[in-house]
């Protein structure tokens, strides 16, 4: 599986942000697709995972502004990101893997993109 991020970029607190990742190389829908973050001098944490159901699970910290979606027919992943904060600034990450049951965890997934940034200014 090959995943390419795109939709980074600079935006102001409270402000609002896509990203988007695109898969290739296997069978998109079946895998457990997640969206990780990694800000500067901290470990890499889960943000939200979308199973091959629809089902979805959010960190405490994004829960009520964040929303992980996916579009089988065009093997892509979203992180639609609103009332979004400083410390919301992280590179994310586009994570997938052949799990029976979804998690958050970041050792669970094999398969990663290389990353877009996401700034946010106060």
């Amino acid at each position: 599986v090959q995943l390419v991020e795109s939709g980074g970029g600079s935006v102001q607190a409270g402000g609002s942000q896509r990203l988007s990742c695109v898969a290739s190389g296997s069978t998109f829908w079946r895998y457990c697709m997640g969206w990780f973050r990694q800000a500067p001098g901290k470990e890499r944490e889960g943000v939200a995972t979308i199973d091959d159901n629809g089902g979805t699970m959010y960190a405490d910290s994004v829960k009520g502004r964040f929303t992980i979606s996916k579009d089988n027919a065009k093997n892509t992943l979203y992180l639609q990101m609103n009332s979004l904060k400083p410390e919301d600034t992280a590179k994310y990450y586009c994570a997938a893997d052949n799990l029976l049951i979804c998690r958050l965890s970041t050792s669970a997934y094999n398969y990663w993109g290389q990353g877009t940034q996401v700034t946010v200014s106060s």
